[in-house]
């Protein structure tokens, strides 16, 4: 069993985690901050916009049962990868579209999938980035949805 890691922001991370969570071969979806320039960031940090940090998920997943391109798809199919400040409602510089990506395979296969969509006439707002320090997020963020029995609202 290969396991893997992947980093998308997708505006709230708590919808983007509920999601996830639901593709077979994910094994672990965890909530969190990349991006930014401070350490150890904290909720209010980074809602303050100036850390320069995003709502990030990182996401677990077997290898064998899940490829990286079928996660970077479905990453399209459950936001707004046109919107420019946020997400639905959530407006801000951490709720931006971005795939975080750790090798040039990952790097182009996020390309290839932004040309495909541009080749439709989409706008893509969506940033791809180079992986940096993950942090987790407070565990009242973790499993979110499943805590609260809500469901995702700009998702």
């Amino acid at each position: 069993m290969g396991l893997s890691k992947a980093y998308f922001a997708g505006g709230c991370f708590w919808g983007v985690e509920f999601l996830f969570q639901k593709q077979i071969g994910v094994l672990e979806v965890v909530s969190g901050y990349m991006g930014g320039d401070i350490e150890n960031p904290t909720y209010e940090i980074v809602c303050s916009g100036f850390s320069g940090h995003l709502e990030v998920v990182e996401v677990v997943f077997d290898e064998s049962i899940v490829s990286y391109g079928t996660l970077v798809k479905l990453f399209f199919e459950i936001h707004d990868f046109s919107q420019l400040n946020g997400q639905g409602p959530d407006l801000g510089e951490q709720y931006l579209s971005a795939i975080f990506y750790y090798n040039e395979n990952e790097l182009k296969i996020a390309e290839k999938v932004i040309e495909e969509l541009k080749k439709k006439n989409l706008k893509v707002a969506t940033r791809h980035l180079p992986m940096s320090i993950f942090w987790k997020a407070e565990e009242y963020h973790q499993n979110y949805y499943a805590k609260t029995g809500t469901a995702p609202y700009c998702h």
